[in-house]
């Protein structure tokens, strides 16, 4: 009965962040706004594409280990991955970003993604 539920979350997580690199990668300007600390209309593109790459990169690799790997390993992975989302939590605080956006967003997923961890570990 686990079992389902741990990958389930996982698949769900693994999409999410791959849904959101792609954003930043199409449309980057709006993805900035959605990540909480909007960007300059004349600011450097370059940085709101690695972000987009960042997150397509680790929503790929989390696929691949969810489709190829143990249970383990793909817990690891959350585990180091969950590393992001707080830093992204600081980011947003640091850089005018609101409250909400910086706990209700990022550090939210920052605890789902250690739940997965847990969750698969337990598999």
């Amino acid at each position: 009965m686990l079992t389902p539920i741990a990958y389930g979350l996982a698949i769900v997580l693994v999409a999410l962040v791959t849904f959101i690199g792609l954003r930043f990668l199409v449309v980057p300007r709006p993805a900035a706004a959605g990540y909480g600390v909007p960007a300059k209309q004349d600011g450097d593109s370059a940085y709101l594409t690695i972000k987009g790459l960042r997150d397509f990169t680790f929503g790929i690799l989390g696929a691949a280990l969810l489709a190829f790997s143990s249970p383990q390993a793909a817990g690891l992975y959350m585990l180091v991955v969950a590393i992001a989302p707080l830093g992204d939590t600081l980011i947003v605080l640091r850089h005018g970003g609101t409250k909400a956006v910086a706990f209700g967003i990022h550090f939210a997923t920052a605890v789902a993604v250690l739940i997965s961890a847990a969750l698969l570990f337990a598999v």
